[in-house]
């Protein structure tokens, strides 16, 4: 029988990190305007990536492609186990819950209910155990520096505060990767620092990717690589 085996890596061959972002040849327009152009774009398990571009270059579209909230026209993504480009809603539903953690320049906090239970949410909609929901909740809470807060709801926090309890929803349930959507561009830049120092922290300790949507320059310090968009292509990564 005539099978298709890998070749051994020899022992001194560098390692090649593994891709838990694959997006190939995507295309994607609204009505006759095209919005993505064959766009291309890998990410390796636990890198961060900054992805920067003048308004209209498509990084918002394509973060959307990313998350399963727009579906794409052709071409092809792949994140972690789950291809999207053919999946139900059903399964896109499941890969939002487990695959990813979305983090948003607004928060998009839940108003009537307190940090500990935002949080909480993510691992709810996964049906973690509650013993288990409650110990992960509460090491977030010490690690993003709210255990002093978690009673709180989000009218009584600040913005910083309340873009670190969205960051630790976002991880709750050890997301493969966290598409953060200019997650600083409502903050002051001390708060911004001090978020950028946090998703970089986290990002090291749970070995989780990052995309990092942003106009800001300064962002990108935390990132390994930046990749720029203009008129819906990658054009250096």
């Amino acid at each position: 029988m005539n099978q298709h085996l890998a070749s051994p890596t020899p022992n001194n061959a560098p390692s090649v990190p593994t891709a838990v972002v694959e997006v190939s040849a995507v295309h994607k327009a609204y009505g006759k305007v095209e919005v993505l152009h064959g766009v291309d774009l890998n990410i390796a398990a636990g890198e961060r990536v900054a992805l920067m571009g003048p308004s209209g270059s498509g990084k918002s579209t394509l973060l959307n492609c990313l998350s399963g909230i727009e579906p794409i026209d052709a071409g092809s993504i792949r994140v972690g186990s789950y291809a999207l480009s053919h999946a139900s809603e059903s399964e896109l539903e499941r890969y939002r819950r487990e695959c990813i953690g979305y983090i948003f320049q607004s928060f998009h906090l839940l108003p009537t209910l307190s940090a500990f239970e935002n949080i909480e949410l993510s691992g709810q909609l996964i049906d973690m155990p509650t013993a288990e929901r409650a110990e992960r909740v509460q090491t977030l809470l010490e690690a993003v520096g709210l255990a002093h807060r978690a009673g709180h709801k989000p009218d009584a926090m600040s913005g910083g505060e309340r873009q670190r309890v969205a960051i630790a929803r976002a991880i709750m349930h050890r997301p493969q990767v966290i598409l953060a959507d200019e997650p600083t561009g409502s903050l002051d830049s001390s708060s911004g620092g001090r978020i950028l120092d946090l998703l970089e922290s986290l990002s090291l300790q749970y070995s989780i990717a990052l995309l990092l949507v942003t106009h800001e320059s300064s962002a990108t310090r935390i990132c390994e690589r930046v990749v720029h968009m203009k008129d819906g292509c990658i054009v250096s990564a």
